[in-house]
């Protein structure tokens, strides 16, 4: 069995998780890492909470005075499995024990606080990867609200933050010139980071490789969804070896596409039809939604760009008297929204849309 701490195995899977191991049947890149990103913070801190205890390192010697005749001497007894509940759903965490305590068995006051408070942990896990932690902000995560208590030393805070700023410089400086992009997928979502701020846009890149992988290249809070705050994202993975794709899929706001015509002149650029059927949905009545939907559909599944053309020429004919409005949101950019039908039939359905993104958002609201 390896000899190496729990949150390091944890560490582990997060690495494998960005380099590309994701179920291709499970699109929840973000969601898997806030799950996984969840349980790595409080397994580091249930880690740090032993070492406090313990007040030596895991590789340490006990000191001289710690075996004197009136102190047991303490001693690291492996782990028990435990589960804490939160709304992404129970994570597994591996809870220290301690051997030789003469005030009975060794029990982590910070699992059963985290029990009724993980809601400060699951707000800042997806931050770690966007913006990074400070010391302020895990301090916060583990103060009792009504005591003002501090569950783990300032000295466990300080390497718990050491910790994952290292993990989150790793995450925006990995080199990426070993990604073989073949599709890229850009989005941004307002989601609530800080507990008591406001929504932040979070950009965040997408790939697919030529083998077949699912990479999450990078996140970055952007306040504003400008070009410049998407030139810079853009930019900052082409320094670090980011290859220039076959197609890059986005919605249609205007500084996300103004960006990928500046950077990505020759890539085909596609419009996303998860974002395009929304939008069209917002505009038809519900009397003749499901008929106007059907047609945007099979121009969506159509086998050729020629055929699409043909096809999405008919839905403007036929509805465009009736759904004015309608009908104008589906014929904006049309060309982008027909590159899909470009590619290989196969790979169709994976590169028309955003969704791997948008599921994981759609599905942190839902929980939250």
């Amino acid at each position: 069995m390896r000899k190496v701490p729990p949150s390091a195995v944890l560490r582990e899977e997060i690495e494998h998780l960005l380099s590309g191991g994701v179920d291709p049947e499970k699109a929840d890149l973000l969601s898997r890492l806030a799950h996984l990103g969840l349980g790595y913070l409080v397994q580091q801190a249930l880690e740090q909470e032993q070492e406090d205890f313990l007040g030596r390192g895991r590789y340490e010697r006990r000191r001289g005075e710690e075996q004197a005749e009136d102190r047991r001497p303490l001693y690291r007894n492996g782990y028990e499995e435990g589960r804490l509940r939160t709304a992404e759903g129970e994570v597994g965490v591996r809870m220290p024990q301690v051997r030789g305590s003469a005030s009975g068995p060794y029990r982590s006051r910070l699992m059963e606080f985290l029990g009724t408070n993980s809601e400060t942990l699951e707000r800042l896990v997806v931050e770690m990867y966007a913006r990074g932690l400070s010391t302020r902000d895990v301090e916060e995560c583990f103060r009792d609200e009504i005591s003002g208590e501090l569950m783990i030393s300032r000295s466990a805070v300080s390497e718990i933050t050491d910790r994952l700023w290292e993990d989150y410089r790793e995450f925006c400086e990995r080199d990426l010139s070993g990604v073989e992009v073949e599709y890229l997928f850009l989005d941004a979502v307002y989601e609530s980071l800080r507990r008591y701020g406001a929504k932040e846009g979070i950009l965040a890149a997408w790939a697919i490789t030529i083998d077949g992988r699912k990479v999450l290249l990078h996140l970055a809070v952007g306040n504003k969804e400008s070009e410049e705050c998407w030139v810079g994202f853009l930019r900052d993975m082409i320094r670090r070896g980011l290859r220039v794709p076959t197609s890059v899929t986005s919605d249609g706001a205007p500084g996300l596409l103004n960006a990928i015509e500046v950077l990505f002149k020759k890539s085909i650029r596609v419009r996303c039809w998860y974002h395009k059927l929304g939008n069209l949905r917002s505009k038809l009545p519900e009397e003749g939604a499901d008929e106007v939907l059907a047609h945007a559909r099979a121009v969506r599944d159509a086998p050729t760009y020629e055929a699409g053309e043909v096809r999405a020429a008919e839905l403007i004919e036929r509805f465009g008297e009736i759904y004015p409005a309608a009908v104008a949101s589906f014929a904006e950019d049309l060309d982008a929204s027909l590159a899909h039908l470009k590619l290989p039939v196969r790979h169709r359905i994976n590169v028309r849309t955003t969704n791997l993104l948008e599921r994981s958002f759609l599905e942190e609201r839902r929980r939250s």
